[in-house]
């Protein structure tokens, strides 16, 4: 039974190194083999390459150090300091998470606008133009401060107090005890957060495609996408090859580069005291950060019920009417689907693929675990096109499987590391003992494990949920022929000049995700009473 067993295992293990070397590698190296000279001639001589990487490279860093110092700050207030409310600025901080990327372009279109045509401008009399560099800049900025704020202060809320409570004793001023305890603990934190927010800024085109101007130029993201549009998948290749460059950077760093200033074992928390100055400070910050991620929301939030926004503030429900006409019921129908998908299959197979690699280890762990991780370090925009490329002539490609299979893939290392870590903190003798009590393993995973790991679980199923509702990046390139998302609906509007409509479909999955995240805590707290 036990060789049984063992080669059970083993051959679960080939047949996922195989599945993701079919749905991971394969597609990326696709890429490659479609990179011909006669394509990168004809990008390079394009007039708009080279305008395009410095319209990438400039914008990306510049949101990219706006969104790691508000990051930054927001993590050290809510862990650092004793405000109150700590709950709500942390959901609020989260919040640009649940909307498309595009929708945060049109939250400030409808805000600011074009030369006083936002609903600001118009109440303060500006003439102010968000559009081509401080609208991509800071439409950027919103969607990506939310990542950048969990990943410091997840790291943040388990640093060692002993150091700090040392440094006071001797007399340690609070600002040097930031610049030589906590900021050298973030080092590694701070450089994996700005090569990965650049990653996200870099290869998104929702921003750039909504606010970019004549003038302006376009971006990499939109010159890959539009070259896809013409067939031009040679020059394509070559652009995508490009975006890889800072996410494979970002995946080496978090891969090989060790931490030596965290560590895992935690004597003292550090505590949350600190002085009125600071709270204050904190209270304003948090504040402020706030109003600015909220503002672009409800200015498209009222532009779905306004007439004739902003002249006409008048209530009306002309829009939402007009855009289920347009077929938007249909399009939540192919998204929910996809979300289903992705969710299920996607946390069956994370949990799957954390246990080979945690509790049930043997061969071909080491190359399971790297490949589960290497999805991380592949844009969405260039998963995509490697799908186009790889599964092009396949029954796959055009159909729901392959959205919900390109979904789950974009999104899997998140979950898959959560997972990792839940099955690392129970107790690692579990199946020992099992085996010493002629119980099997098959029987300890569902009667004990799963049950201790329900609540990852959940929030796994809600992350490839949320995220594949609200993505444009991979599906932009494979829908259609696939069914179109809701998510694609939003640059459709953009195509007919109707905001409403956009600000509509971004209300509306706004409203889903808010909806499942408030659905997932309900569920967690009734089973964390019910094990009370």
């Amino acid at each position: 039974m036990t060789r049984q067993s063992k080669a059970v295992r083993l051959t679960i293990r080939i047949s996922l190194v195989l599945f993701f070397l079919a749905v991971v590698i394969c597609p990326v190296f696709s890429i490659f083999l479609r990179i011909t000279p006669a394509g990168v001639r004809a990008l390079v001589s394009s007039k708009d390459f080279v305008p395009a990487i410095v319209n990438s490279v400039t914008t990306a860093l510049t949101a990219t150090l706006i969104s790691t110092l508000l990051a930054l700050g927001a993590a050290f207030s809510l862990s650092r300091t004793n405000i109150r409310g700590k709950g709500v600025f942390s959901t609020l901080f989260v919040l640009p998470m649940l909307i498309p990327s595009i929708s945060h372009a049109y939250g400030l279109k409808a805000l600011i606008g074009a030369n006083g045509s936002g609903i600001l401008s118009w109440l303060l009399g500006l003439n102010f133009s968000i559009l081509g560099f401080p609208g991509i800049v800071a439409g950027s900025v919103l969607y990506s401060f939310p990542i950048a704020f969990l990943m410091i202060e997840s790291v943040l809320r388990y640093e060692d107090g002993l150091p700090y409570r040392a440094a006071q004793v001797l007399g340690i001023p609070p600002l040097r005890r930031f610049t030589g305890i906590t900021l050298p603990y973030l080092k590694k934190t701070l450089i994996s957060t700005f090569f990965a927010v650049f990653t996200m800024i870099v290869t998104d085109y929702g921003v750039p495609e909504a606010l970019h101007t004549r003038s302006f130029g376009y971006t990499l993201s939109i010159l890959m996408l539009r070259d896809v549009e013409n067939a031009r998948f040679g020059s394509a290749g070559v652009i995508g090859i490009l975006l890889l460059v800072p996410a494979v950077a970002a995946f080496t760093i978090d891969l090989f580069i060790r931490d030596h200033g965290q560590s895992g074992f935690v004597s003292e928390p550090v505590g949350a005291g600190c002085g009125r100055g600071a709270r204050v400070l904190a209270y304003v910050f948090s504040g402020i950060l706030s109003c600015l991620i909220l503002l672009p929301i409800a200015a498209f939030s009222v532009q779905v019920f306004a007439k004739s926004y902003p002249t006409d503030l008048s209530f009306t429900f002309s829009h939402i009417r007009d855009t289920f006409r347009s077929g938007a019921d249909r399009f939540l129908e192919n998204s929910l689907l996809y979300a289903v998908l992705a969710a299920l299959f996607g946390t069956a197979l994370a949990f799957l693929s954390a246990y080979l690699t945690t509790r049930a280890k043997g061969p071909l762990s080491r190359p399971l675990h790297l490949l589960s991780i290497t999805s991380v370090a592949i844009p969405g925009l260039v998963l995509g096109l490697g799908y186009v490329i790889f599964f092009n002539r396949t029954p796959l490609y055009g159909t729901v499987f392959l959205i919900a299979l390109a979904n789950t893939i974009h999104f899997f290392a998140s979950p898959y590391l959560l997972m990792v870590n839940t099955l690392n903190k129970i107790n690692p003798d579990l199946e020992n003992v099992g085996k010493t009590l002629g119980v099997g393993r098959l029987r300890i995973v569902f009667d004990v494990l799963l049950p201790k790991v329900r609540p990852s679980l959940f929030e796994m199923a809600v992350y490839f949920f949320v995220n594949s509702m609200m993505t444009i990046s991979a599906v932009s390139l494979l829908a259609p022929p696939a069914p179109l998302p809701l998510s694609l609906m939003i640059a459709r509007a953009e195509s007919q000049i109707d905001l409403g409509k956009a600000a509509t479909v971004s209300l509306l999955i706004l409203s889903v995700n808010l909806a499942v995240r408030g659905a997932m805590a309900l569920a967690r707290r009734r089973a964390a009473q019910a094990q009370g």
